[in-house]
Order: structure tokens, then C-alpha cells, then sequence
């Protein structure tokens, strides 16, 4: 576990501060780019540097199956306005072929990484904050997917139980799932045996798109809205 040179608790002066897992690329790296532009400080939590030179940003290298060192990395979090949990992977097999060894790698990095953040630091969300989670169009099932599919349609049951938990608080819970979006794990070999199929938009879904939502969700038009998931698919759901 480490961090860059300047201390993270000082990044607590800022207006407006948030933690985004999966830093340093895809979806993650598409979040982090857009709120250092909205004027957000990001701690960017990663297991590789992100290469974020901006002023606003500090990174916090460690691996989110490691739930010790996760915790222990948390401690020194100032009080922050936003959580967003963007890592993830995806290994696909069909039954007959299920390792249960991936199935519980996907769970600690997409649910236990997100139970043990959001339980250390909803107490240091301000009122009126916001947690959002990336989940997965494929959280409803998908054919050669399933423990992938499981680990995401975790999320809608954490995510509603925790808005129910934090409404009085004004914090908001949400989810955006995308379906098949253009990033590095589009082409991760772990996924060969069901390879990504562009919807019926004829394109894949942008990682800026999907950090387009997460930063409305983020916004002031978005305070009343929790315990939601907003698909994102180019129209595969139809």
C-alpha cells in the first residue's frame, strides 16, 4: 500500500472531494479525468499508477481484494462527498466449466471491496453526499457470465439497502451499469470464451459516457434520486 508524496488528509480544504476506485483506467480513469475537470479533488485508488498529474488528485496504491490493507489504507481518508467504486474485471466460463476461485476473486473486488469502503467512510460522507457504484447490464443474467452477473446484481441489493440506511442523511445511493463499453477488459482474454457484441447502436458504449452519468449523479439535479440503477446499453436492453 502506498500513496504519493503529498498527504491525502490535507486534501480535506478542498470544496468538493470524492474517492474513485479503479483509477487508473477504463471506466475508473474516465471518472477521475471528468471531476478533476468539474473541479472535484480525487483520490484515485488503484493498484497501478494512474499517471494523474493534476494538483487536485492523490493516489492510493493498493489491491482491493486485500481487505486488510484496504482498511488500513482507508484510515487516513479526510471526510469526503462522494464514493464512487468503478474497478472491476470479468472471467468468463459456462457452467460445466465455472472455477469457483474466479467467481470469489470477481466478489472481493466488485462487493466485499465496496462493503468494506462504504462501511468505513459512509460516516465521514457529508450530509447530502453520494455513493454510486459501476454494476453491469449483465446484472439481470447472462449466458457464460454468471458468477460475473452474481457479483453485480450484489450491488443492487447493497446499493438499495444502503440508501435506505443513509436517506436520513440526505446521501444518495446509486448504480450505473453499462453494458459493453470500450475499454481494456472489452479485449481481456479471460473473457475470450464470450466476446463482446456491439448493440444494436452499432457501437460500443463510451467510458466518457458512463463518467458523464456518474457525474450527474454526483450533481445537484440528482439529490432526490436514490436506490436506482441506470442502464447505460446503446440499446441491448430492448
Amino acid at each position: 500500500m502506498t500513496s504519493d508524496a503529498q498527504s491525502i488528509s490535507g486534501m480535506s480544504d478542498a470544496a468538493k472531494c470524492a474517492l474513485v476506485t479503479g483509477a487508473s483506467s477504463g471506466i475508473g480513469k474516465s471518472i477521475v479525468t471528468r471531476l478533476l475537470a468539474e473541479g472535484w479533488a480525487v483520490i484515485g485508488v488503484s493498484r497501478k499508477p494512474s499517471g494523474e498529474q493534476s494538483a487536485c488528485y492523490r493516489s492510493l496504491l493498493v489491491d482491493l481484494s486485500d481487505f486488510e490493507a484496504l482498511k488500513a489504507a482507508l484510515a487516513p481518508i479526510p471526510p469526503l462527498d462522494a464514493i464512487v467504486h468503478a474497478a472491476g474485471f470479468m472471467t468468463t466460463a459456462p457452467l460445466g466449466a465455472l472455477q469457483v476461485e474466479d467467481g470469489l476473486a470477481m466478489w472481493a473486488v466488485h462487493v466485499g471491496a465496496a462493503v468494506v469502503m462504504v462501511n468505513a467512510l459512509a460516516p465521514r460522507l457529508s450530509d447530502g453526499g453520494r455513493v454510486v457504484l459501476i454494476g453491469s447490464r449483465t446484472a439481470g443474467g447472462a449466458a457464460g457470465r454468471s458468477q460475473y452477473a452474481a457479483t453485480k446484481s450484489a450491488l443492487i441489493g447493497l446499493s438499495r439497502s444502503w440508501a435506505a440506511e443513509l436517506v436520513s442523511r440526505r446521501i444518495t445511493v446509486n448504480i450505473v451499469a453499462p453494458g459493453a463499453t470500450e475499454t481494456p477488459m472489452l479485449l481481456d482474454p479471460n473473457r475470450a470464451g464470450t466476446p463482446p457484441k456491439k448493440p444494436p447502436m452499432g457501437r460500443f458504449v463510451q467510458p466518457e459516457e458512463v463518467a458523464g452519468a456518474v457525474s450527474f449523479l454526483l450533481g445537484p439535479d440528482a439529490g432526490a434520486i436514490t436506490g436506482q440503477q441506470i442502464v447505460i446499453c446503446g440499446g441491448a436492453s430492448l
